[in-house]
Formats: structure tokens, C-alpha cells, sequence
């Protein structure tokens, strides 16, 4: 009688595999990535950190470029033996496609796959239009390159936000974006200080051809941040619907916290914009023969007060919210108004300038990352920021002419006691219906 095979059989354990080589095929181990979990390798650190101070380099050098359009036109055109007329007709050509760009511009950042693309093609055609001006100042070259100019900033400004925060995240883009307000604050400084050296030791055209320049140094700082180092919406957490997209103007329209925001910044502009040239006109009047150097120092102590507290708004923040600071900034502007008005030395003028550095500091930072709070998710970003974008330039191109009337029938005291009262409305606007934007990250 033979055996059963059952019971003959010798069992063979199966072979106990490491627990690290239980893993599907193809799938890259974790220390491909990091020697610890939960930890990035030194690789990609290092690329992060080379990407941030490409970043760095690059918002201080576009504000290097973009302070040679600034008060050294005028300038440079009455050098040229041009008419008012045709300085300010050239001016004005600018600041019409500068408020009419803003939109289009974001939509483009949005449509486009490269947002490096997007700046490097901007900063290109911001210093070409600097050379333009400089070898051939006709009156229909220096239209067209006021034009370009000011469509390839639409462009932008965009760009270096949505760079910004899909570098870093939504969760850092406070930080992020305080560190490109003190950047570019240095840049205007520096910028400014450069170029006046060149008009004066040199010519007033050498500005513009050192403007020109600058696009060498702005591209190299834009070539070390890593091409698509992490897709914006995976850094912000976000989903994004597979469903069609809203149109742009109905993403505007429809979003509520976007509309209170723009009508805010609206009125804080319409408020704010001819403050500074108002100061000039008193420095003028009573300190003529300083009135240059005391315009100078207007200019250049908000800036320091921006560079140094850049960074501070941004990690503010990420830990207060955005409408505390909002709240500040909007209220250091009536307050600065109702000094204006009831003040005469010239070196407290100059002084009074620090609020204008703390407004600075706050929109600096919380303007993109307010659009950026109410459009996650959406696609529609860049299109939000021109929106707002074109908000704050309809009130600033309507707050001169406001003032020039006030000061013309009522005196320069009225003129600013009205700038700060449309600043203590934009003021209560917001304390009224500005929600708070900052959203808890899921963990």
C-alpha cells in the first residue's frame, strides 16, 4: 500500500522577504529622495535655495530696470527740447496701456505654460524699449516704446507672483512675497542712486542705455530658478477641476472677496496717489532752494522702511491673517494725510513719509497674496492680480486730478484734509467688508 503523497510532502516555507523589497515595480525608493523619511534630499535643497536667491537677484535687478522709466524721463524729454504738451501727451500713452494691460497681461501669465518665459520675455522688452529711447527719441519711437514698456510691466508683475508662490507654496507665499517687496525696495534705491550718478557725471541718454544694460544681469538672476521646479498647484495644495473653466469675466464678477478687495484698494489709491506730488509742491513753495534733496529723502524713506520690514508683513501674515494688517495699512494713510495738513516744517514732512513706508510694506506683500487667498483653486490667478490691478490704477489716475481741484478752490490744507478723509473711508470700506482671506492648510 503505498503512502499518501500528503503525507510524504515536504512544506516549503516561502522565502521571507526584507520588508523594503515588498514594493511595486518601477517604484523609486524613498532614499532616491531624502536619507531620512519625511526629509528632502540635499539635491533638491539645495536647488530650492538656488531657485530663492535666483529669485532674489531677480526682483531686485526688474527693480534696477524699472526705476530707469521713473522721474528720469521728464528729464530726459525737456533735455530733448520737448514741448509740455508732448511730455505729457507721451506720459499719458503709457499710463493708458499700463491701466488697460493689466488684465490682458494676467490672462497671458495664466495661459502660458512657463512663467519664466513670461518675465524673461517682459525683461527683453523692457530694456529694448530703454535702448529705443536712447538712440532714436522721436516722437513716434518714444510712443511706441512707452507702450511696450508698459505692456511688457502688465506682464510682469504677474509673473514674478505666480513664480513666487509656486516656488514656495501657498502655506510660505507670505514670507515669499515680503522677501521680493525688501528686493525690490533695494533695487529702487540703488537704481535710483546709479542713475542719478550717470545723468550727472555723464548724460541724461547714459540712464537709458544703462537701463538697457541691466537685462544682462535680470536674465542670468532669472536662468537660476529651476525651470518648473514644482507645479504651482500641487505647492498650494489645490485641486483643479477636470470640468470646463468659468469665463474670465464671470471668475471676476462672481467672486465676492476679489470685488471687495479691488473697491478697498480702489479708494486707498484714489486717496493716496497725489500725496506725494502735493509735498512737493509745499516743499517747493517753502524750501525751494533744498526742495530737490527733500523730494529725494520723500522718496527713499518709505523705500528703507519697506526693505526692512518686507519680510517681517510676510511672516505676519502667515501668522496673524491678512486683515490686521490690511487694517494698518490702510490706516497709516489718513493718518499721514492729517499730518501733511497740519504741518509746515519741511524736515517733518520728509518724516511723515515713514507711514507711506508702512502702507508700502503692507500692499506690498498683501496684494498678491490676498488675489492669491481668493483665487485658489481657480485657474485664474494672474487674471484676479490685473484686475485688482487696474482698480488701483483708476484710482490713482483719478486721485491727482481730485487733489489739483481741491488745491486749486480750497488750498493744500483742504487738499489733504480730503485725500484723508477718501483714506478714512477706504478705511472703514474695509473694516465693513473685507473678510478675512487666509485659509487653514490641511494637513
Amino acid at each position: 500500500m503505498t503512502a499518501s503523497r500528503s503525507q510524504n510532502r515536504r512544506v516549503i516555507k516561502p522565502r521571507e522577504l526584507p520588508r523594503s523589497e515588498f514594493r511595486p515595480r518601477g517604484a523609486l525608493r524613498r532614499d532616491a529622495y531624502a536619507e531620512k523619511p519625511g526629509e528632502v534630499s540635499t539635491d533638491m535643497q539645495a536647488g530650492s535655495v538656488r531657485s530663492s536667491r535666483g529669485l532674489d537677484a531677480f526682483t531686485f535687478f526688474v527693480a534696477n530696470l524699472q526705476t530707469g522709466f521713473g522721474p528720469f524721463l521728464a528729464v530726459y524729454f525737456t533735455q530733448a527740447q520737448w514741448t509740455q504738451s508732448d511730455i505729457g501727451f507721451a506720459l499719458t500713452v503709457g499710463s493708458l496701456v499700463s491701466l488697460l494691460g493689466q488684465v490682458p497681461g494676467g490672462a497671458f501669465v495664466d495661459a502660458v505654460r512657463s512663467r519664466r518665459f513670461a518675465a524673461g520675455l517682459s525683461v527683453v522688452a523692457i530694456s529694448l524699449s530703454a535702448f529705443a529711447l536712447a538712440m532714436w527719441p522721436s516722437f513716434l519711437i518714444v510712443l511706441l516704446a512707452m507702450a511696450a514698456h508698459s505692456a511688457a510691466s502688465c506682464i510682469l508683475t504677474p509673473a514674478i507672483a505666480a513664480i513666487s508662490i509656486g516656488l514656495v507654496g501657498h502655506k510660505r507665499a507670505g514670507e515669499r512675497l515680503g522677501r521680493n517687496a525688501s528686493f525690490s525696495a533695494l533695487g529702487n534705491a540703488v537704481a535710483a542712486a546709479l542713475m542719478g550718478a550717470c545723468g550727472y557725471y555723464l548724460s541724461n541718454d547714459a540712464v537709458f542705455y544703462l537701463t538697457a544694460f541691466l537685462m544682462i544681469p535680470t536674465l542670468i538672476a532669472l536662468s537660476f530658478i529651476r525651470p518648473g521646479a514644482v507645479p504651482l498647484q500641487a505647492r498650494q495644495g489645490e485641486t483643479v477641476e477636470s470640468g470646463p473653466k468659468e469665463s474670465a469675466l464671470k471668475a471676476i464678477v462672481t467672486n465676492r472677496a476679489l470685488l471687495c478687495f479691488a473697491a478697498c484698494m480702489t479708494l486707498f489709491f484714489l486717496a493716496n496717489a497725489a500725496m506725494l506730488p502735493l509735498v512737493g509742491s509745499m516743499l517747493t513753495l517753502r524750501a525751494s532752494e533744498t526742495a530737490t534733496a527733500l523730494i529725494a529723502a520723500c522718496i527713499v524713506v518709505p523705500q528703507v522702511v519697506l526693505a526692512i520690514s518686507g519680510p517681517a508683513v510676510g511672516r505676519a501674515a502667515e501668522k496673524w491673517g491678512r486683515r490686521p494688517l490690511l487694517l494698518i495699512g490702510f490706516a497709516a494713510l489718513p493718518i499721514r494725510g492729517l499730518l501733511f495738513a497740519y504741518t509746515d516744517s519741511p524736515e517733518l514732512l520728509v518724516a511723515i513719509q515713514v507711514f507711506d513706508g508702512v502702507s508700502a510694506a503692507v500692499f506690498g506683500v498683501m496684494v498678491p497674496l490676498v488675489v492669491s487667498d481668493v483665487t485658489r483653486g481657480t485657474g485664474r490667478f494672474n487674471l484676479a492680480l490685473g484686475a485688482v490691478g487696474t482698480a488701483m490704477g483708476i484710482g490713482a489716475a483719478l486721485s491727482t486730478s481730485l487733489a489739483g481741484i481741491m488745491a486749486d478752490h480750497l488750498g493744500s490744507h483742504s487738499a489733504f484734509l480730503g485725500l484723508a478723509i477718501v483714506g478714512l473711508a477706504g478705511f472703514a470700506l474695509l473694516a465693513l467688508i473685507m473678510p478675512e482671506t487666509r485659509q487653514a492648510e490641511v494637513v
